[in-house]
């Protein structure tokens, strides 16, 4: 083999799966009634992990040929993890993990790994140019448990101690797929079993580091002595041995086993409040990793690793809640007022700006949201207002005839009369915005029911909530007070339930429009937490406006994805004027333009005066003349 190009830092072996944690905390498994998805399994999750704190993270594992093996591929990859090591599995199923918070002491586990993909691994699914493309390899226990499984990891192992590169074991104990529980005892963490622990004895020698809590350190060395487990260990290997010790962090120990726990190497703490265990140490891991392989002080790699620690049990899921590098160094230094995690918004804020989904640096849009407008069309014309819905079919085509399935192009539908539409934008891979609000409403009132809650659950993951508020900052008081309470609790609603929020502020209808109304009226906004992913504003008279709007939105929230421009029906030269005057401002990525679109468009065709094709096409030109000048604009 000729000279490998290490481009990964940390390849992880074994499980992956599709964890279903229940969301009722409190529950009994039993009495669950809905369930978070994500990806879990030990490997799976600290390749996940490592990728987020910053390192180049590749997985060796086995998923089936159904949509959760999809899912957790797909997932990998935005994660950025390579996806090299994935074998796609024609003959069985992807693993999966059913778990409920029953109290902060009692997590009921299922594991269906019946004949699963991942527990089919054998040595051919080990490829010794992957494995000789990173730094090191991780191997976990549990992986150990059956032969084919055994021989797999020992082959990698092999390989990585031939090439000279790191070997990592996280002894990841479940007695239950060691065969040592029932099939209700996921939850298990302990069992004494001689025949595991001469197992995992013949597996130390070849480590460089091995991680493991207390009881992982029991099984490996067969003793329930920790300190002389730890010198059993420590006579089989001389790898840097980790310590996990749950709440009072962890120690280290680089070389002899002192006679006391403590006297080995000890990073910070952080207390907080226990709320699920599970994934824990799989966070722990990537913080460690991103230290030690990155040659920081074992001190500091176990700061960070204690640090990820804390970060998992405060939250519910796990691969999902591993912290990102921001995030992690976010928390360094401010710390949080909040020993449950999960309630500090600020990190929160982190959290969710820095995992949530790629999207384009440029979005152009034709919005068709517009109910109240089309209805006055479809009356004045004496059509139907049911045939509003086929109209804004023929839209979504239009669309596709510019974008040509090209990414940054998108479009604003509703709930009304856009039902089709919506599977039809999906189907063209368009970004897709929603609104809330009721049309026309001062103050702010949402369509349908105000609990937007329970509404927003029933939307896919990739639909972005929009919401439009007549909000100018000279309105009165109690005017922008209500309004305001309405966005911050859609914003609240909107990060609960992991959807992107677009506001859309229209001052101009309502007063003056200076140079720094919108600056005013987005600093009044995010003084009180409410930080969008995206804003949609109308265009500004001034190049100073839009630099004072700039200036707001990078103080207040730097991940902000951006800013669209929206249309208020002005003829297409008065959009060209708006869309230079955003030259040179980094903050504005794109437009979201309706009826300077489909206006004449959605008469004529509400009126019997235009067909099917005439209408596409008159629309297609006009948003391909509008993506055109937006271009022009931006060069």
């Amino acid at each position: 083999m000729g000279e490998a190009v290490m481009d990964l830092d940390v390849i992880t072996i074994g499980r992956s799966s599709v964890d279903l944690y229940g969301q009722q905390i409190g529950s009994r498994l039993e009495d669950v009634a809905s369930f978070a998805k994500s990806v879990g399994g030990c490997p799976a999750n600290i390749a996940i992990g490592t990728a987020r704190l910053g390192l180049r993270s590749g997985i060796v594992t086995r998923v089936g040929d159904e949509q959760m093996g999809r899912f957790i591929k797909e997932q990998m990859a935005r994660e950025g993890v390579a996806l090299d090591g994935i074998t796609t599995d024609p003959a069985r199923f992807t693993a999966l993990v059913l778990l409920s918070v029953e109290n902060d002491k009692t997590f009921p586990l299922i594991f269906y790994r019946d004949n699963c993909a991942d527990g089919a691994m054998t040595e051919v699914d080990i490829d010794e140019a992957f494995i000789a493309r990173a730094q090191s390899v991780l191997v976990t226990g549990t992986h150990f448990s059956r032969p084919n499984l055994d021989a797999a990891q020992r082959k990698a192992m092999k390989i990585a101690r031939h090439l000279g590169r790191n070997v990592i074991l996280d002894i990841d104990y479940r007695p239950n797929l060691w065969g040592l529980a029932g099939l209700g005892a996921g939850e298990e963490r302990y069992i004494k079993s001689d025949r595991v622990s001469d197992h995992i004895k013949t597996i130390l020698p070849d480590c460089d580091l091995i991680v493991g809590t207390e009881e992982e350190v029991h099984i490996a060395a067969g003793s329930e002595d920790t300190l002389e487990a730890l010198k059993i260990i420590r006579a089989l290997s001389k790898a840097v041995i980790v310590l996990k010790r749950g709440p009072m962090g962890c120690v280290v120990y680089p070389g002899a086993i002192p006679d006391a726990l403590d006297k080995g190497i000890v990073g910070k703490g952080f207390p907080i409040e226990v709320y699920n265990v599970l994934g824990a140490g799989d966070a722990f891991m990537s913080g460690f990793l991103r230290g030690w392989l990155k040659g920081e002080a074992l001190e500091t790699s176990a700061t960070w690793a204690n640090a990820c620690g804390a970060f998992a049990v405060s939250r519910l899921l796990c691969s999902p809640e591993i912290p990102t590098w921001d995030e992690l160094q976010f928390f360094l230094k401010h710390g949080s007022p909040h020993k449950a995690l999960r309630r500090d918004e600020a990190i929160n804020h982190v959290h969710w700006a820095t995992t949530r989904r790629a999207q384009p640096s440029t979005l152009m849009a034709l919005a068709i949201d517009h109910r109240m407008q089309l209805e006055e069309m479809a009356d004045k014309a004496g059509a139907p207002r049911g045939k509003i819905a086929d109209f804004k079919r023929l839209a979504i085509q239009a669309i596709g005839k510019v974008s040509g399935g090209k990414a940054g192009f998108g479009t604003l539908l509703d709930d009304t009369y856009g039902r089709e539409a919506l599977f039809d934008a999906a189907k063209l891979g368009l970004w897709i915005g929603r609104p809330l609000e009721k049309p026309g409403s001062r103050p702010l009132q949402f369509e349908f029911t105000q609990d937007v809650g329970s509404r927003l659950v029933e939307w896919p993951v990739t639909h972005t909530i929009k919401c439009l508020a007549f909000y100018h900052p000279d309105d009165p008081a109690d005017l922008k007070a209500e309004q305001a309470q309405k966005l911050r609790t859609l914003y609240e609603a909107a990060r609960k339930v992991g959807r992107e929020l677009l506001v859309e502020i229209i001052a101009g209808k309502n007063g003056a429009l200076q140079d720094d109304t919108i600056a005013r009226a987005l600093e009044e906004l995010y003084a009180l937490g409410i930080k969008p992913d995206w804003w949609k504003l109308e265009p500004q008279l001034t190049a100073d406006a839009w630099r004072n709007i700039s200036a707001v939105i990078e103080q207040n929230d730097p991940y902000c994805r951006g800013i669209v421009l929206l249309g208020l029906d002005a003829p297409e030269a008065d959009l060209a004027k708006a869309f230079a005057l955003t030259r040179g401002q980094g903050m504005v990525k794109g437009f979201a333009v309706g009826r300077t679109i489909f206006s004449d468009a959605a008469r004529a065709w509400l009126s019997g005066k235009m067909n099917d094709a005439a209408a596409i096409d008159d629309m297609a030109e006009r948003f391909g003349n509008l993506v055109s000048i937006w271009a022009t604009a931006q060069a």
